[in-house]
Order: structure tokens, then sequence, then C-alpha cells
């Protein structure tokens, strides 16, 4: 998982020289006892560092062009403590490469009532210094976060958190890796797309690479390693009888211990942080890479099944967002209805390939015959997820740009026993409701794979795509589907014509 504990994000305050050096210095000392007091609130993920005010278009220019060239800078956070002219601000915004929010706040939260006068006036700007800057970057068409609210309140500080989170997120997706084992899954539509937009859109790097790569690494692996990643087995799991050493299935549970050693040091030696595979490619392999790919997910890696590198790199992304928080993360499936009209839900699974992240009890190692793909039986781990608020996310390739899709969800635990169910699984409610949610997952083109995240809410999600500029729409407790058909075909104008405007 990426390493947070170097990243910062930068804090920089708006105002101008007319105020003079009595007044510049109470804005700067005002600043800096903002950013202790973020630091010191223990809600952000990352750590907040002040800059001196900046005060004319060469001092905001120059800060900008810094932050854009600093590796160990993921943002800034902007703020006008009094009125900065905002024509100041534009050659800096047009050099700033990396993401941004407005902090709409103000020094103190209450009116001195019985004192205030010109001076306090004239200090206490951002209710109209903020509107100013709102303007050029809306006159910019500058996609950013404006978060409004006083900054010792907890509630702004959470929504804070939240965009420093997408801003890390935002980080990992510039020039990540993803490694492609046996290409897509042949005659599947929704696994493919433009690779190359994607790169230009969200900094993935995806490129193929033959399994012989892989089992080139996969026939290196020593049985003394094998031997010690097996005893790891043993302290996580509930490891069948069947797969214990001397028992009928130990081997097949080998294997995949060969697979995840081999796996782990080619993600590693290429500086990979997700990987693809294809049931129908596995040429050189016996086995498709069920426990294999589970555990790298659960070490932070995206992955995607069937070749899809779009979810595999999103996975990646949002365990990167969430890194720290309650809740996993997963690759997932809408596998199969329950249509009770009493109860309609979800039962969301895969073949194999879901992340023990989101397991509510300890997870079972099992050998069980995958029944596709005519290899043998793949080890796997069996669990059912925990409950509560989750979202199902996928990102789609329109043609003309991308979509991303969020569907909110309860996860609820299973109305009753599934004791021959050979995989991971996890059971929901999708909002508004099964026939809604569903119609308006399939009307937006939302995919069979998803990103399943216990952790996070939509907003995280829609200000990472606005920093990718890219389509974004929700399905929740309040959509209705006319409606929701409506804001389809409103984005379908904006991108044909707005965008080529």
């Amino acid at each position: 998982m990426t390493e947070i504990k170097h990243m910062e994000i930068w804090f920089v305050t708006g105002s101008q020289n007319l105020y003079g050096a009595k007044t510049l210095k109470q804005v700067d000392e005002d600043s800096a006892k903002i950013v202790e007091g973020l630091n010191g609130s223990g809600n952000l993920p990352v750590k907040i560092v002040f800059k001196p005010v900046v005060k004319s278009s060469d001092e905001i220019l120059d800060i900008c062009v810094q932050a854009s060239a600093d590796k160990k800078c993921i943002g800034l956070i902007t703020w006008m403590h009094t009125f900065s002219p905002a024509k100041m601000w534009i050659g800096g915004l047009k050099a700033l490469s990396k993401p941004y929010m407005h902090l709409h706040t103000q020094f103190n939260r209450d009116l001195p009532w019985s004192e205030i006068d010109m001076d306090y006036m004239n200090l206490h700007q951002s209710a109209h210094g903020g509107r100013e800057y709102g303007f050029i970057n809306a006159r910019m068409r500058k996609n950013r976060k404006v978060v409004v609210g006083h900054w010792k309140d907890k509630k702004v500080q959470e929504q804070v958190a939240i965009w420093c989170r997408t801003a890390i997120g935002w980080a990992d997706s510039q020039g990540l890796k993803v490694a492609r084992f046996g290409d897509n899954m042949r005659e599947v539509a929704v696994t493919e797309g433009d690779k190359v937009e994607a790169q230009i859109k969200f900094g993935w790097q995806i490129n193929a690479y033959s399994l012989g790569d892989f089992v080139e690494g996969v026939e290196k692996v020593t049985e003394s390693e094998v031997d010690n990643l097996y005893k790891e087995y043993e302290k996580l799991y509930e490891v069948a009888e069947d797969c214990k050493p001397g028992e009928k299935f130990h081997e097949n549970v080998r294997v995949q211990a060969r697979y995840e050693i081999a796996l782990k040091q080619f993600m590693e030696e290429g500086n990979f942080k997700a990987f693809t595979t294809n049931f129908e490619n596995l040429v050189g392999l016996s086995q498709l890479p069920g426990l294999a790919s589970q555990r790298l997910m659960a070490a932070g890696y995206g992955f995607g099944a069937e070749g899809d590198w779009k979810q595999a790199a999103l996975l990646r992304i949002i365990k990167t967002m969430s890194a720290g928080m309650k809740g996993g993360s997963s690759f997932m499936e809408d596998y199969t209805y329950h249509l009770d009209p009493a109860n309609e839900a979800v039962l969301g699974a895969h073949m194999l390939e879901i992340c023990p992240s989101i397991a509510a009890a300890k997870p079972k190692l099992v050998v069980q015959p995958l029944g596709i793909g005519g290899k043998d039986a793949p080890a796997r781990l069996i669990f059912e997820s925990a409950t509560g608020n989750a979202i199902n996310v996928t990102l789609i390739d329109m043609g003309n740009r991308f979509r991303i899709i969020v569907n909110t969800l309860d996860v609820i635990e299973p109305l009753e026993k599934m004791p021959k169910l050979p995989v991971a699984s996890a059971f929901w409610k999708p909002m508004p409701n099964l026939a809604d949610g569903a119609a308006a997952w399939i009307y937006a083109g939302g995919t069979h794979h998803s990103v399943f995240t216990l952790a996070l809410t939509p907003e995280y999600i829609e200000t990472f795509a606005e920093y990718a500029d890219v389509e974004f729409v929700v399905i929740d407790k309040d959509t209705k589907v006319p409606e929701f058909k409506k804001e389809l075909k409103w984005n379908e104008v904006y991108y044909l014509l707005a965008k080529g405007l």
C-alpha cells in the first residue's frame, strides 16, 4: 500500500498587499493556527503544511509551480482570509497540476457583536473574498472541491478529510501500473476499453504480459518459501482438514502459494499496483490463481478478473483512498438474485477472487472444483461479507468518454445458510430497491464487475471523477428511474456538444 506518511497537503492563504504589514502579519498567524488545529484534530489522514500567505500574481504562480513539481505535495487547500483579487490567481491556477480544495471558512467562528469595527471587517473578509475566488475558478471551468463552515467544526474537518483521501487516491493513480496476464476474456464487451485514453485521463499504465513471464517466476519458487507461506495460512485462516499437510488437497494449496509468491515478486519488481487474470488463458498453469489473487488484494493490490483492467485499477485506488479506515474493499460481481417480493436482494460473488478484507469472520481455506476453464481445483478463501452501508463502483468506456457509476447498498446477513456455496460472497439490497437499482445500473451501462467497498461513500468517488474530468452518476435511495434516464441524456448532450465547443 502507498505510504501516505510522506505525503503533504499545502495550505495556501490568499490576500493582497493593500492591507498593510500589520493586517498581513495577522493573516499569516491566523493561517498557521488553522493548520496547527487541523493537524492536531486527529481527523485528517495526511499532514497539512503551512505556506506563507500569497499576495500577488507572482507569489501565487510561484507556489503553484512549486506544488506541481514537489513529489510530496499531493494537493492544495486554498483559503481567502481577506479579499484576494482573483485575476492574480489566473496564472497560478493555469500552472497548477495538483488537485485543490477551496476551504470557505473564517478564522473566528462568531461575530464580536459589541466590538466589531472596520478593522475587524477588513481582516475577516472570507465571505466575499471566497466569492471573488470562486468566480475565477468557475470562469476558468476548474474542477475543485468547495467546503464551507468553521474550520474547527468536526463536520467540516470530516469533509476536508474526504477530500484529502481523494487527493491521496489521485496521487496513487498517477503512473499506476497494471499488469495484464492473458488479455481480456474473448467476446466480452465491458472489460474492453481505450487504454491510451485511460492513461491520459487517469495516469494509468496498462500493459499486457505473457503468462510465460508469470510461469517462469512460479518455477523459481522454492519449497521452503512455500512452507513458510503455508504456515502463515494456518495462522490466519481456518484450513480445511483435506488441505493440510499429507492430505488430499494440500498440494493444491501449495500451488496457490507458489502463485502468490511469484505474483508478488513480479509486482514488486515491476512496481505494479494492479493486475488481471483470465481463466480462458492459463497456459502453463494448473489452476486459476484464486487464493493468490485474494491474498494480493488483501495486501493492497488491485485486481480484475477476465482481463478487466478498469476495475483492477479502480480497486487499487479505492484501497489507497480508504487505507486505515473501517471496512474493506474488493473486486465484486452481481452474481445472482433473491427475488422474493418481500425481501429482494443480490448475492454478490465471483468464481474465486473476493478480497478477505471485507470478511465478517475468519475465512476458511478450502479446495473446490471450479467448474469452468478445465483446470485443477483451486484453493480459495470462503467467507461472508461484513454488513453495513456500502457502495458498488464501476468504470465503463462510453466511446467518447469514461463514465463512473456508483450504487449505494445495504449489506445484510444472508437470509439462510449456504453450506454448498464454494466461494466468498456478500448479500445486499441495492438502493433504492432491486428493480429500480438494477434498471438504473443497466440503463447507465454498468458492468457485471464492480468494486465493492464498505469504507467509502459516493462523495469520495464523485470528487475523484471530477479530478479526472469524467462523467459520474450515482444510484441511491432518492433515484427515480425516469429522472435518471433524463440525467443520462443530459450528460450525453453535454459531452457531445459542450465539450466540443
